[in-house]
């Protein structure tokens, strides 16, 4: 997508990503993309993080926690390590993480938060050793 095309959505979106992700995520997920999946990433950006991660009707926090309990609670764990990195960013804690992992469990099951914590302590451990964490 050129510069020229891209609508004010886009480039909104491409902001908060980089804000919530960080410049070196978003730098290796845009050297992958291609001509094929250029529209879906286009999508992304301007509805996911242009539209709903933009809007500002509740925090970024807020908004990690929501995120990381929808990802467990559908089964949808590849995304997860990828939103554990950004509560570096977010301002999600361990504790909010713990906490929004236990509602999973209550309501939508232990096992899918079960599998969704072992990934987020996977994750803090790599952070940890890299130094990334807040």
């Amino acid at each position: 997508m050129s510069k020229q095309s891209q609508s004010d959505r886009y480039i909104t979106g491409m902001k908060v990503r980089r804000k919530v992700l960080g410049d070196d995520h978003v730098d290796r997920a845009e050297a992958k993309k291609t001509a094929f999946d250029e529209p879906f990433q286009t999508l992304i950006t301007e509805t996911a993080w242009g539209n709903v991660w933009a809007s500002g009707g509740i925090s970024d926090r807020e908004r990690s926690m929501l995120t990381l309990a929808l990802l467990a609670a559908l089964g949808n764990f590849d995304e997860i390590p990828m939103h554990i990195r950004a509560t570096a960013r977010t301002g999600a804690s361990k504790t909010d993480v713990l906490e929004a992992f236990q509602h999973v469990a209550i309501y939508a099951g232990v096992p899918r938060a079960n599998h969704a914590l072992k990934l987020a302590k996977e994750t803090y451990a790599e952070m940890d050793r890299e130094g990334t964490q807040a």
